[in-house]
């Protein structure tokens, strides 16, 4: 690697600064380096992504677990990668800021904190101890003097898609408790997300893609700073892989022809030799 952690993350937060960008989501190093060879210019985890490489559901994989694969991936890229670290594996504040250390640790260029409750996950935190977790994750990272992108997530609208004024509250709360960038996963309708862009500005809005006929140029024009698809790399390989696996079971072996060659695959990562 050519990049230091440090000229990472001065690379990361100037992204966060103007224009828009896409943060695809890896699921392990293959396809962390992969996504660098195609030439984009930071990445981010995913947590159901990396569970599904242990066989493991979403949210059924540990703290060092994760912690372990950011180490990874973090060193075998020369781009920021952006962790989704869940709901910090802890709920308590002063626990919270010590999982802030270990990920501050593992190299990343930002971390993103949800208000999804650790220990009941079907329950979201109320938001003034939300706002206290934001608090403290700010204050952790403060500490460590390190130039970390702090993400501050509700899941509210994956629960409860009409739930737009609570989910912008909350993330204007987010926003003066010290985080540098917002995420509401679920806002779909783009008088929703404009009026989060505008609630939060001048922070910058993280949208993950829910509809798949969105652009780019479409979120851009709506003011949003980065987009990102979660999970949907990892499921978009497990479906073709699935799909080829079901030939093979009913006896044809005609999915394999849809596969990447050989020699893309050694061409691609090749350079990290």
């Amino acid at each position: 690697m050519t990049r230091t952690v440090a000229e990472k993350r001065t690379a990361f937060r100037a992204l966060h600064q103007q224009g828009c960008f896409v943060i695809p989501n890896p699921w392990d190093v293959g396809s962390a380096r992969m996504l660098q060879h195609l030439g984009f210019k930071a990445l981010a985890s995913t947590s159901s992504g990396f569970a599904w490489t242990t066989g493991r559901p979403d949210y059924a994989v540990t703290r060092d677990d994760v912690l372990q694969h950011l180490t990874d991936m973090c060193a075998s890229v020369d781009l920021p990668v952006n962790a989704d670290f869940e709901s910090g594996f802890a709920s308590a504040p002063e626990d919270l800021a010590g999982n802030v250390d270990l990920v501050v640790k593992s190299g990343v260029a930002g971390f993103s904190v949800e208000d999804r409750n650790f220990e009941k996950p079907a329950e979201l935190y109320d938001t003034a101890f939300a706002v206290s977790r934001i608090r403290a994750a700010r204050a952790a990272i403060d500490r460590t003097g390190q130039d970390v992108i702090l993400v501050a997530r509700t899941e509210g609208l994956l629960r409860d898609p009409k739930a737009l004024t609570s989910a912008i509250d909350k993330l204007v709360a987010f926003a003066e408790a010290g985080a540098d960038c917002l995420f509401a996963p679920g806002v779909r309708e783009p008088a929703d997300i404009a009026a989060l862009v505008r609630a939060v500005a001048p922070k910058p809005v993280n949208v993950l893609v829910m509809n798949p006929g969105t652009s780019v140029a479409e979120l851009a024009d709506l003011g949003v700073r980065r987009i990102s698809i979660g999970g949907g790399l990892a499921r978009v390989a497990w479906g073709a892989a699935l799909a080829a696996i079901e030939q093979i079971k009913a006896g044809s072996f005609e999915g394999l022809a849809k596969g990447a060659t050989g020699k893309q695959m050694n061409d691609a990562f090749g350079g990290f030799i």
